[in-house]
């Protein structure tokens, strides 16, 4: 799958591709038990989780990521295995899928990396987390105005929430009431194309904190975004 990577001018050195040959064959083996995905052709799944979960790395400035909804590991552990100097950590409600997600670091031998099964409406409220992430991360979780709810949060002041999207413009107006409520500023929307899928990356500034009463929890988040 080199040339793949070679197509959007990735370039990787061999440790690394034997590493995402390692989390393909680890994602298929326990996709059925663990319902990580429903695209399992080894092309499909580079091109639509391993090369989407790192186009954006450039926009990655900082030493700590936390990605909420992990999932399957995307974006965090594709952005980790070409960014081994983040510290990161997977933020999973599931934990089904905590537990895959740890048997993947683990036969990837990935260090500095670490997965909480916790939900972010919570998680959000431990002084520990709270205001702690130079970025945070998140793919396919909810619209961006419930999003910045349950990311914002985690940002410190001067870091960036990364939310990976597709076409995206009806949603980033949406947010701007919430983005600013919440302590943050739109600083860049970056869109790419992967193979004929639009593709982008919202990229909010927190500019100031985050107050207490948010994320407000109950699912107030999705029922009545800001």
């Amino acid at each position: 799958m080199e040339n793949l990577f070679s197509s959007y001018n990735l370039k990787l050195n061999s440790l690394q591709l034997e590493r995402f040959n390692k989390y393909y064959e680890l994602l298929v083996y326990y996709n059925k038990q663990f319902n990580l995905t429903a695209i399992t052709e080894k092309q499909e799944v580079y091109e639509k989780h391993f090369i989407d979960s790192v186009l954006g790395n450039n926009y990655l400035n900082g030493k700590t990521l936390l990605d909420v909804g992990s999932g399957g590991g995307f974006p965090a552990i594709p952005i980790k295995i070409l960014k081994e100097e983040l510290n990161v950590t997977l933020l999973e409600a599931t934990g089904k899928k905590c537990e895959f997600l740890k048997t993947v670091i683990k036969e990837l031998n990935l260090e500095n990396i670490k997965v909480i099964n916790d939900r972010a409406e919570i998680l959000a409220k431990d002084v520990n987390f709270r205001e702690k992430f130079d970025i945070v991360t998140a793919r396919a979780v909810a619209r961006l105005n419930t999003l910045a709810e349950y990311t914002m949060p985690f940002v410190k002041v001067g870091g960036n929430l990364v939310a990976f999207k597709g076409n995206a413009e009806e949603e980033v107006l949406e947010s701007k009431n919430a983005i600013s409520i919440l302590g943050g500023k739109l600083k860049e929307v970056v869109k790419y194309n992967l193979n004929d899928a639009n593709r982008c990356l919202v990229i909010v500034e927190k500019i100031k904190n985050t107050p207490n009463k948010y994320p407000r929890g109950n699912g107030k988040e999705r029922k009545n975004p800001l």
